[in-house]
């Protein structure tokens, strides 16, 4: 398996025309003067005015989330571009097209390898309950077991991709004892919907679409996943004086935003099952079950959040998935951590 997927040829531009993106790309443009993170003087405020900061994002995610908490008054301009993916976030971070975006511990580990020029900068701890096997309704699957020899779906560099490694370790396979299928999520879901997979690892909004049609859980990665997602920019954007101040305050307004949405749950389902295309039932009780399992929070880099991530790249060097056994420490900057501990 190759894993230097980061280093292909990508075309992109500054604007919305993002190879890698869904099309979808809004600007938000400044209406507030003053910014929400730590005490800035007028002339950084007046910096920030000229200040483009270009900003990755999932369907309904970060810009739903703060235009709906009324947090989206940033004193500097924001691009938002759609990916559907953090492996793709990362690879735009590294062809110079966006500055701030997320992931889970995963696709870093592969920018290792490819040399990609990507930091993490804090980590969002949130559930796990929207990572899952899912098989069709008509499977006679009863475990993990049952997937011997089975064409089974996976989103390659993800947490798709670790727990579907660790669920086939606990029964004694390996990825070599079924036909593994690496695809997108949109490819998933079409390749699941005809028929052409008998199981898919899978997350995120993909999962209450595919039960909606019938589909069932096989096994759930509740368990499996730490939990941990990271926030990644761009080394270019961190070492920019007026990029770095719109960054910290960026994600003291995603911190803040998090904290409106547990507190308005119904107001938000409602808004992102029809930004997503999914029942609002399904999302709300999702949403209920993920903050039973465990409140969203920013946190600053940590040397606990290197280890976990170190243990997802050592689980991928044993197996074989990278061929480099790799210190994800590299990875990690923890120049806004006084920054995200500010934020109130």
């Amino acid at each position: 398996m190759s894993t230097n997927w980061l280093q292909q040829n990508f075309f992109f531009s500054l604007g919305c025309l993002l190879a890698l993106a869904t099309t979808a790309c809004s600007q938000v443009k400044s209406t507030s003067p003053t910014p929400i993170a730590a005490n800035l003087s007028s002339s950084q405020i007046a910096l920030l005015n000229t200040t483009q900061l270009h900003v990755a994002k999932s369907k309904g995610g970060w810009d739903l989330n703060l235009k709906l908490a009324k947090l989206d008054n940033f004193p500097y301009q924001t691009q938002f571009t759609e990916f559907t993916g953090g492996n793709l976030m990362v690879q735009s971070i590294n062809a110079g097209a966006i500055d701030l975006g997320s992931a889970s511990e995963i696709p870093p580990i592969f920018a290792i390898e490819s040399k990609a020029s990507v930091k993490i900068i804090a980590t969002l701890k949130g559930p796990t309950i929207g990572q899952v096997v899912l098989i069709p309704k008509d499977s006679t699957a009863k475990t993990i077991a049952d997937l011997k020899g089975k064409n089974v779906g996976y989103v390659k560099a993800t947490t798709a991709h670790y727990f579907l490694i660790k669920m086939l370790e606990k029964v004694g396979l390996t990825m070599k004892d079924i036909n593994a299928i690496p695809l997108s999520i949109p490819d998933g879901l079409a390749a699941f919907r005809k028929g052409q997979l008998d199981a898919w690892a899978t997350y995120g909004y993909s999962i209450p679409q595919a039960k909606k049609e019938g589909a069932r859980v096989l096994e759930s990665a509740k368990d499996i996943l730490s939990g941990n997602f990271v926030i990644i920019a761009s080394p270019n954007a961190i070492a920019d004086p007026q990029k770095k101040i719109a960054i910290a305050d960026f994600l003291c307004r995603l911190q803040k935003s998090q904290t409106w949405r547990e507190s308005h749950l119904k107001k938000w389902s409602k808004n992102y099952a029809k930004t997503i295309d999914v029942d609002e039932g399904i999302v709300y009780q999702d949403a209920q079950q993920g903050l039973q399992q465990r409140r969203q929070e920013l946190l600053p880099v940590s040397d606990e959040a290197i280890a976990s991530q170190q243990k997802v790249a050592d689980t991928f060097f044993q197996t074989g998935v990278i061929h480099t056994k790799v210190d994800v420490k590299q990875l990690w900057d923890s120049s806004f951590n006084e920054d995200i501990a500010k934020c109130q």
